[in-house]
């Protein structure tokens, strides 16, 4: 696996998250790629889609932690925007991995691995991020 260099941890509240989605203005189309709305909508109940919503804005914001971790002592090296960029995918038995795009991606240093474990569970969504440098 290799060392550690940053963990990040996310909890969202799932009923506040889906006050947050239905707010006017096209945000969550800024910050979720259409995969991600796509993977989200699949079930095709409203429950299981803020749930599905609400651990992929962890994951994003845990990530964002772990980065942040691994720079301790060192100015931030990008903006705080920076959400779009990082993307939630899951393969076919439904395991999540994360995909950096654009600056994000470039900005990570190589040899830099990203790991993610999503969960919900009634009222909240976790996700956890750990990054480790080979």
């Amino acid at each position: 696996m290799g060392v550690v260099v940053g963990t990040g941890v996310d909890l969202v509240h799932v009923p506040g998250f889906a006050e947050q989605l239905q707010r006017p203005g096209a945000w969550i189309d800024r910050v979720f790629t259409p995969g991600e709305r796509r993977d989200a909508r699949r079930s095709g109940r409203h429950a299981a889609e803020v749930a599905s919503f609400a651990a992929r804005w962890a994951a994003k914001e845990a990530f964002v932690k772990a980065w942040s971790e691994s720079l301790w002592g060192s100015a931030p090296v990008l903006s705080e925007e920076i959400h779009h960029l990082i993307e939630v995918v899951t393969d076919a038995w439904g395991r999540p991995r994360l995909v950096l795009h654009g600056e994000v991606a470039a900005a990570l240093p190589d040899g830099v691995d990203v790991f993610v474990s999503l969960t919900h569970d009634g009222d909240y969504a976790l996700a956890q991020v750990t990054l480790t440098r080979r």
